[in-house]
């Protein structure tokens, strides 16, 4: 590969300088894909990007290819753009982002060659430094899916020149048909200037005719000086050591440099800015520098420039070293505490502002935990605790914290206890004698909260936390007041019934654990059921008794029977608003439930309907007062008997 090369250049050095030329090609500027440097590399002197921003960027000065503002560009047509989606329906991959690494929507040139083969990117590219050796590098992706095109997609074929203003052929390189592997590879070959030359036109021909494929993306052209490799160490070994401040440890940088240059010059540099800029260090001019003691906490990065004397001044001209690296770090800030001062519970210990921590205290305790716990503790865990604290870079911080446990109270919060409904009972705790507070809880009823013996009105059934702190130490016991419910009767409705009827009676009894019956004990079913059935002769009250088991007193209700000896229907009735049988209401039909009652005017219109409800009549048809008069009535008891007609009048 190194004979084809020096066919192609066309200038012809100095025998001297072409044997220093092939010895240097040979041991740094080789690898398999591509001719790139495996000596050391300066910074870049030209480094293109394309950008950022949304899509798409602006077009370019130095393409032959027509720009267009969109993300898939048709054959002879480039864009600047930060991602591709589903462009030429799937066909192109889909990249969400540009090759630069950290570069938020960066752009790249997306390329769809012409169908007639040619330059894509020309561009002259000034600052560089005569009798220097370059690497050219560039990142391409070929973005055709392997699938496209029926599997024959065409695949680009890229030559890169490098030449003089003039037109002069300083060096090329060809890359071959670009596989088809979804990821982006770098390409790009070495170059020499002559004596004078600073500046180089950079040529990319597409060597694939157009057509279904020959698509490419472009990113991070890079022009880097290339030379002798240049490795760089601490004390010989290291490349990277951490002090801590106030450390007056010197140190000495040493570098190695390979042969390549004739009369190398070397400079140490130093940046205090993790690298984003860099400064000579004065008198640092050989390949071991002995590095004082800095006290200021910063990151110190060093290196080595290596030129030609002839290029001593110009910082491009230089390759460099690998970056070793001194740190003085501050000591950790540290504020070791503990929590937790009650014999038989947690003790919690804590530590903060580092990486890695070494306790030790009493009973030889030891733990390299940041928050390490003891439980439960005892009254030797007392005590102080000291711990180390060291930082991620060595630095190491000690404190401590004391530690006093205290015994807990004991506390007995009373028997539990049974009350009626709205009877009250006295709290009684025992406690021992390093008690400080008291709390009830929950405090609605309590006469006071915050004592040992208050009273308590519980309206139903309480389970009583008692709290008690000596300090910090806490302790709790409970009691359940159990609230027993007084006894509650209802007999239900007074009940209608026409003489040799019977009614069913609806009694309701309430409280805790009762019984209950009825009195008197005559013409009913049974005593001791809520719902007998009675068929009193007379008018009769029975009365429902509740009494509780637990001691609450008894309860009482009574229901009237009213018994008729037949139905009676009242024959008027005045509406008048005196309050004085102001109503049409047949008391007896209660003991017809169900019983249907219709009125009608002389008309034959319904003004009435009980809708088979017990309820009264006012005289009204739809809330308006009806005039005196006799109106019809029709009653079916709903019993199987025939109905019962008659006239009721309205006297207003």
């Amino acid at each position: 590969m190194y004979k084809l090369l020096m066919k192609e250049t066309v200038m012809r050095p100095p025998l001297k300088m072409l044997v220093a030329f092939l010895l240097f090609t040979f041991l740094y500027c080789f690898e398999s894909n591509a001719q790139l440097c495996q000596g050391s590399l300066g910074d870049p002197v030209v480094n293109i990007t394309f950008g950022a921003g949304s899509n798409s960027g602006p077009p370019l000065g130095s393409t032959n290819y027509t720009y267009v503002p969109k993300d898939c560009p048709n054959d002879g047509f480039y864009t600047i753009a930060n991602s591709t989606r589903n462009c030429f329906n799937g066909t192109w991959h889909t990249l969400t982002e540009d090759h630069t690494p950290g570069d938020v929507n960066g752009y790249m040139m997306v390329v769809n060659a012409s169908y007639t083969p040619g330059d894509f990117f020309v561009k002259t590219v000034d600052g560089l430094c005569p009798n220097t050796t370059y690497e050219f590098a560039s990142w391409i992706y070929n973005v055709l899916q392997p699938y496209a095109c029926d599997g024959h997609g065409i695949k680009p074929n890229i030559t890169f020149s490098i030449e003089t203003t003039s037109g002069t052929v300083l060096q090329t390189y060809s890359t071959g048909d670009l596989p088809m592997v979804a990821n982006w590879t770098q390409y790009g070959f070495f170059f020499s200037t002559t004596s004078g030359t600073n500046s180089v036109v950079l040529r990319m021909t597409n060597n694939a005719p157009g057509g279904c494929g020959n698509d490419l993306l472009l990113d991070d052209i890079t022009f880097r000086a290339c030379g002798p490799l240049v490795t760089a160490n601490i004390n010989g070994v290291a490349d990277s050591v951490d002090v801590c401040t106030g450390d007056n440890s010197v140190f000495t940088l040493h570098a190695n440099v390979s042969a390549g240059y004739s009369d190398p010059v070397y400079q140490w540099e130093l940046s205090i800015n993790n690298g984003a800029s860099w400064a000579n260090i004065s008198g640092a001019n050989d390949t071991v520098y002995t590095r004082p003691a800095t006290p200021n906490v910063a990151t110190y990065l060093y290196r080595l420039a290596v030129s030609q004397r002839e290029n001593i001044n110009v910082s491009t001209c230089s390759i460099l070293s690998n970056i070793v690296k001194v740190g003085v770090n501050e000591y950790p800030v540290t504020d070791a505490s503990n929590r937790g001062s009650c014999i038989g519970d947690t003790l919690f210990l804590n530590a903060n502002g580092g990486s890695f921590f070494s306790w030790a205290g009493p009973m030889n305790f030891l733990s390299t935990e940041q928050s390490p716990f003891i439980a439960p503790t005892a009254a030797e865990n007392s005590g102080i605790y000291f711990v180390k604290v060291t930082s991620s870079k060595g630095c190491t911080t000690a404190d401590s914290t004391k530690v006093d446990l205290i015994s807990k109270p004991s506390v007995y919060a009373g028997d539990d206890a049974e009350i009626c409904e709205g009877a009250t009972v006295q709290l009684n705790a025992a406690g021992s004698d390093n008690i400080t507070s008291y709390s009830w809880a929950p405090p609605q009823g309590i006469s006071d909260p915050n004592i040992p013996n208050p009273v308590a009105l519980p309206k139903e059934t309480t389970l009583y936390i008692l709290t008690v702190a000596n300090n910090e130490c806490k302790v709790y016991d409970s009691l359940l007041i159990t609230v027993d419910k007084n006894p509650s009767a209802n007999a239900g409705p007074d009940r209608v019934i026409i003489k040799g009827q019977s009614v069913t009676l609806s009694g309701t009894a309430d409280g805790t654990d009762v019984n209950y019956f009825w009195a008197p004990n005559t013409n009913i079913t049974g005593t001791e059921t809520l719902v007998p059935v009675v068929s009193p002769p007379a008018s009769q009250v029975y009365v429902l008794n509740v009494i509780s088991n637990k001691g609450c007193g008894t309860a009482t209700d009574s229901v009237l029977v009213k018994v008729y000896q037949q139905l009676y229907i009242p024959n008027a009735f005045t509406p008048n608003g005196d309050g004085v049988n102001d109503n049409w209401f047949i008391e007896t039909l209660q003991a017809y439930p169900g019983a249907q009652v219709k009125v009608y005017n002389r008309y034959g219109q319904i003004v009435f309907d009980n809708h088979r409800k017990n309820i009264w009549w006012d005289g009204k048809f739809k809330g308006v007062q009806l005039t005196s008069g006799a109106y019809v009535y029709i009653i079916d008891l709903k019993n199987n008997t025939p109905v019962i007609k008659g006239v009721v009048y309205v006297l207003l």
